[in-house]
């Protein structure tokens, strides 16, 4: 999310600008992922427990986004809902909003938030965030619809102040039918050898009965990338093993300079855990018009 949002970075050789956005503050639990973060987007990753670093938080800032925890959202998780230990961290959120006040904020999750027996559990969410005063909207993305090479939908609340313009979302760029698809997106690494430094390393995981182990399918975009995949990653649609976590990263929209600072369990968790940074940057281009 916050690469997206910062923008300046070219994905299957289109550009995507940078933006006009300083990110001074970030907090993640997971080590290997905050070195991931220094190594990629900068030094100002925190690293704990958000409620016991709370009073660190900057004193101002124009926008904060976060992806608040979806494991007991998810259609593969528990399905304990907001009250689930994880997904309860959106209250974290919530808190970080009320002190810092900004002008616009983003949460984003999966679309499990929307379904009916989780319907009490958005109504809380979207009223706990009006609450602070925000006009609150959400709405559903397929990122496949963005230019991102996965069928990944996930959900965006966006809050804006009254003194600022309305959110609008941003306008699809292509069409089912027009996405790119995994072959385009990854057939020029089939002939890479492993290359840890590179990313370009795979799971030896057998054939299991998990979701979420199928094969691509060249002439589509991929399928969603599970950040709790347990090595049961999807199949390259033509060669006889795993994707690597480069070619998982490209599906996911990461440009290939952007190395993930791990083993390869940990980088199975990174990168399916993440926003695609395309839809990302889309998201933030709609939110600096609304403050525009």
């Amino acid at each position: 999310m916050d690469f997206g949002f910062k923008g300046g970075f070219t994905f299957l050789n289109h550009k995507y600008p940078k933006h006009p956005v300083d990110i001074v503050w970030a907090n993640e639990l997971n080590e290997a992922a905050c070195r991931t973060y220094r190594r990629n987007i900068g030094e100002h990753i925190h690293q704990g427990d958000i409620w016991e670093m709370l009073d660190d938080l900057p004193l101002s800032a124009d926008i904060v986004i976060g992806g608040f925890p979806c494991q007991d959202i998810s259609v593969n998780g528990k399905g304990a809902g907001i009250e689930g230990k994880r997904s309860g961290l959106y209250r974290a959120m919530v808190e970080a909003v009320r002190r810092i006040r900004p002008k616009a904020f983003v949460a984003e999750n999966v679309k499990g938030l929307l379904m009916k027996h989780h319907a009490e559990a958005l109504e809380q969410v979207l009223r706990d965030f009006s609450s602070l005063g925000y006009n609150v909207t959400y709405h559903l993305y397929q990122s496949a619809d963005y230019g991102v090479p996965q069928t990944r939908e996930r959900v965006m609340i966006v809050g804006t102040l009254p003194t600022v313009g309305n959110f609008e979302p941003p306008a699809p760029t292509t069409h089912k039918g027009s996405h790119i698809t995994a072959k385009e997106a990854i057939h020029d690494l089939s002939k890479l050898d492993e290359d840890e430094g590179f990313n370009h390393i795979w799971s030896r995981a057998k054939k299991s009965p998990e979701q979420g182990d199928r094969r691509l399918k060249a002439d589509r975009a991929g399928y969603t990338v599970r950040a709790e995949c347990h090595g049961n990653i999807h199949w390259h649609y033509e060669l006889p093993r795993r994707m690597s976590m480069r070619e998982a990263a490209r599906i996911q929209s990461f440009p290939d300079d952007f190395i993930f600072e791990s083993k390869l369990r940990e980088t199975e968790r990174q990168v399916g855990n993440a926003v695609p940074p395309v839809l990302a940057w889309h998201v933030a281009n709609a939110v600096l018009n609304a403050l525009d």
